[in-house]
């Protein structure tokens, strides 16, 4: 792994947004918080195998293995204080090291390839959606507004699992209606839609793009966004985890849906041809994300690009990490928050408040 030329300090680059071997509150919450998720995955690990007389047994085992480790993490806060950072991220990949231990490779595929099938679609209706906008003011607005609402289908997100299970049309529409109002929690998207217009604002050469989930976050929520960037004539690098998580998508997976998405736009279809709009996969292997950890050729190809872009999606890569870190170029992140305690914690009173971070350097 390589480090990214993007970032402005990278000695001092520390991802994780908390730490919970400092930060008793946020500890007295997370600790209880994972014990009851893991339950939930647990649960579906085993049912990702039905035809597996093993799945149940081992999906026990998974669980078990992973509150040992968590026990162990809780234990040594007191010696490990101002020592080891031990973020929320660290618990998100322990749950990815220890599926794949126990031969859970992907828990969630019949579920991402259900999901990318329904947001395919749709895709056309929502890019005829955006360009009967004519204002570019209002334009942007909403396709930010949809990768906020797109962020909502996440399953690691238990207040989201509620509702994806009792709710099995609910749509981008439906996200666009619960998300957090403006003005956002973090609310930058003033200053984001001012660097945009105006003859003096040049379009960006080069866009790198970290992506999260599956289904309609980014067919629906990401496609759109990056078309608009691809219409200014920036390029665009879409960034995909290079193994499974949640239902996070991969960056196998996502080549297999531009290659589908792509014959419903002229202007994708053009891009994905021509090589104006690529896909990379990150080097991550669960839902955050260390600019410390990229492959040597996605780090090549930020730097030959001269990507002057970087934008960051999702609650993992976005808000779990890099909230904090500073880049090089502009940065732009975006996530909604899909938990109660969190949105509170950061000083908002809205469950799911939005994150819409956009920093010129």
């Amino acid at each position: 792994m390589h480090s990214c030329t993007l970032l402005q300090d990278e000695a001092n680059y520390q991802p994780d947004t908390l730490d919970l071997n400092t930060d008793a509150k946020a500890a007295a919450y997370w600790f209880p918080c994972f014990r009851e998720l893991i339950v939930k995955f647990a649960k579906q690990a085993a049912n990702s195998q039905p035809d597996d007389a093993t799945s149940e047994q081992r999906a026990t085992q998974f669980q078990a293995a992973y509150l040992s480790q968590l026990d162990e993490y809780q234990r040594n806060i007191a010696s490990n204080s101002g020592k080891v950072v031990l973020g929320t991220s660290e618990l998100l990949q322990l749950n990815e090291t220890m599926l794949r231990r126990f031969g859970f490779t992907d828990p969630w595929l019949a579920q991402k390839q259900l999901e990318n099938t329904s947001a395919k679609a749709r895709l056309k209706q929502r890019l005829q959606e955006i360009d009967a906008i004519e204002r570019e003011d209002e334009r942007w607005t909403e396709l930010v507004r949809g990768v906020l609402a797109g962020n909502m289908f996440d399953w690691g997100a238990q207040a989201i699992a509620n509702i994806l299970e009792q709710d099995s049309n609910f749509g981008l529409h439906a996200a666009l209606d619960r998300i957090e109002q403006r003005p956002w929690l973090l609310d930058n998207l003033d200053a984001w839609l001012q660097r945009l217009q105006g003859e003096q604002q040049l379009p960006h050469k080069c866009a790198v793009v970290f992506v999260d989930n599956s289904g309609v976050d980014v067919v629906l929520g990401i496609l759109p966004f990056v078309r608009e960037l691809l219409k200014r004539g920036t390029k665009v690098l879409l960034c995909a985890n290079s193994e499974p998580s949640l239902n996070d998508v991969t960056s196998r997976e996502l080549r297999q849906l531009l290659d589908d998405c792509a014959c419903q736009c002229s202007i994708l279809d053009s891009a994905w041809r021509s090589g104006r709009l690529l896909v990379y996969a990150n080097g991550q292997s669960g839902p955050c994300l260390d600019m410390r950890r990229l492959p040597r050729e996605l780090c090549d190809a930020i730097a030959a690009n001269e990507t002057d872009l970087l934008v960051i999606e999702g609650m993992g890569r976005a808000l779990h990490t890099n909230l904090n870190a500073h880049f090089k170029c502009e940065t732009l992140k975006l996530a909604v928050i899909k938990n109660r305690w969190l949105a509170k914690y950061l000083g908002g009173d809205n469950m799911f408040a939005v994150i819409c971070k956009y920093e010129h350097s």
